[in-house]
């Protein structure tokens, strides 16, 4: 299943789809003179192959490096994956980047930005309501009148409607992407006029956010076309369906004013229903062969698939191992073999480079992890959570003190290493010189999240008994004393520690009121001052990019942000 997705995702770069946003238009009534661009007219017809593909055109999305309807000055950036990652972390406590040249970086480094462009956060825009729109475009494409006048088949059909499903799931994905990241924006659904002149208006955040909860639980249902959950991976299912329900009902007081406790409880207990556990091994859930690992595969929900020969992308986990290290990262190691001792060299994320980017401030470290004994000239450190051993400091500096954009100074985070599980030092240097790009697949959903969605939800509730067990597994897993109770302070942190580089911080410092406040400060939050300090509230969203603005009369900026362009 995975092969042949990838595959598609492959054939899918050609598969041009036409979409409703105000500065993007396409020509519906144009029928290609190039036989291999596709149009509705020349894409759908008897067969499955084309409905499949225009699925994984949407599927494509999140990791389509495509900037020809972007004004963006660097592709691999554009990727959403990338660009939603570093506005969740490097915004944050969990992630600095190194690139001072690069527009974007001070910017969300220091909690500076303003409504002036910015790469970053317009890649999210375009990108989710580009998706948005690709979903749409799909939906009326397979409506039963189009399929009754190709005259699709039944058996056809009853794919098309699963296909429908999950692209359904994608466009409240890309909703929650977009109202998380600015509140309210461009609100379109297949119903929607659309085309030239058509400006899309502005949904307000809490309507989204309605929309989208009714539309996951009708896929949620006995009767939806959804796949069994556990049964199409790395394509969605009703795991992921429930997955993302939980985490819009755990953020539902952000989103709509209302907060919705019981039902994320709920809703993560159907999960613990369908046949999810946890991968027994932390690091095995982000190395190179996770989408083949069954071990991995218990615990990932949904997931962005990579690979290095079919699937390349310079963002997603290419960036978060390439960025991660520097190219003088090599490690050397002498290993027997049958002909005797042999020195093997490899770079230690698994991929033939680095690019000195982005990196862990070591206060986060501290914070979060009991580590001790670090030997910056061995590489060497001490800690028992599994979770923490997986750093590089060799030849850093502890402290981002005094110069925030020196790559040396941190903590340098492997995460996600490119070698699969159980590999030798040998086999390490063979993977680490030949790949390019990664393997890894981006978990985007995963019990482990769900675990610590159904503990804040018992806390909130008043059940610290029925969630405290959920918080002890993740303990145990990490090799580390379990807990016998819990706050809102120690969830926080144990969410730094279980999902920290997986793209949640941001949202998870606003639900507990510590991003813009001074109730919690990291280094240079706020602005040049390593201590940090607080900011304005508004930036709790970011600015409507410019040109969109520029574009759509219908579209007002977010308070605090000059309404000009």
């Amino acid at each position: 299943m995975k092969t042949i997705y990838r595959n598609l995702i492959f054939i899918a770069t050609a598969f041009s789809s036409v979409f409703g946003l105000s500065s993007c238009i396409g020509d519906l009534n144009t029928v290609p003179l190039n036989p291999y661009d596709k149009v509705p007219e020349t894409a759908y017809g008897r067969d499955e192959a084309g409905y499949l593909q225009g699925l994984t055109k949407i599927y494509f999305q999140f990791i389509s490096n495509d900037t020809k309807d972007l004004q963006v000055s660097d592709g691999g950036a554009s990727e959403l994956n990338r660009a939603f990652w570093s506005v969740q972390e490097t915004t944050t406590d969990e992630a600095k980047c190194a690139w001072a040249n690069d527009a974007w970086v001070r910017a969300l480094n220091t909690n500076t930005w303003s409504e002036s462009q910015n790469d970053a956060t317009y890649a999210v825009y375009v990108r989710t309501l580009q998706g948005i729109s690709y979903v749409n475009e799909f939906l009326r494409e397979t409506t039963d009148e189009k399929l009754d006048s190709r005259g699709v088949d039944d058996a056809v059909r009853a794919k098309v409607a699963q296909f429908r499903a999950e692209a359904r799931f994608l466009r409240a994905y890309f909703y929650w992407m977009a109202i998380d990241t600015f509140g309210n924006v461009p609100f379109i659904t297949e119903d929607s006029d659309f085309g030239a002149g058509v400006n899309p208006e502005q949904g307000k955040r809490k309507d989204i956010f309605d929309y989208c909860i009714t539309e996951l639980r009708d896929l949620a249902s006995e009767t939806s076309a959804m796949p069994a959950a556990r049964s199409n991976y790395p394509r969605a299912d009703k795991g992921a369906v429930c997955g993302l329900l939980a985490r819009m009902y755990l953020n539902a007081e952000v989103y709509s004013g209302t907060a919705m406790w019981q039902e994320a409880k709920d809703v993560c207990e159907d999960i613990f229903g369908m046949g999810y556990d946890l991968c027994p091994n932390y690091p095995d859930l982000f190395r190179g062969d996770n989408g083949e690992n069954p071990d991995a595969l218990k615990e990932i929900i949904f997931a962005s698939a990579y690979d290095a020969e079919q699937a390349q992308s310079y963002g997603g986990t290419s960036y978060l191992t390439l960025a991660a290290v520097a190219a003088e990262d090599v490690v050397e190691e002498t290993v027997q073999g049958e002909a005797g001792e042999t020195t093997v060299t490899y770079f230690p994320n698994g991929v033939n480079n680095g690019w000195a980017g982005i990196r862990v401030p070591f206060e986060f470290v501290s914070q979060h992890f009991d580590v001790s004994g670090q030997d910056y000239n061995t590489g060497e450190y001490e800690c028992a959570d599994s979770r923490g051993k997986m750093f590089y400091i060799k030849g850093r500096t502890e402290s981002m003190e005094g110069n925030l954009y020196t790559f040396l100074n941190g903590w340098s985070c492997l995460k996600f290493n490119n070698v699969p599980h159980n590999t030798t030092s040998a086999e390490w240097a063979g993977v680490s010189t030949t790949k390019a790009y990664s393997d890894i697949d981006y978990p985007l959903i995963r019990l482990g999240e769900i675990y610590l969605i159904y503990a804040e939800a018992c806390l909130e509730l008043g059940e610290l008994s029925e969630g405290l067990p959920y918080m002890q597994k993740l303990a145990a897993r990490a090799g580390i004393e379990e807990p016998t109770g819990y706050t809102e302070s120690t969830l926080l942190t144990e969410r730094g520690r279980e999902l920290y580089w997986e793209g949640h911080r941001r949202t998870d410092l606003i639900r507990f009121d510590r991003f813009h406040t001074n109730s919690y400060l990291w280094p240079y939050k706020g602005g040049e001052s390593f201590g940090g300090q607080a900011f304005d509230a508004y930036k709790d969203l970011f600015a409507i990019p410019p040109t969109d603005l520029s574009a759509n009369v219908e579209i007002d900026q977010n308070p605090g942000y000059a309404d000009t362009f």
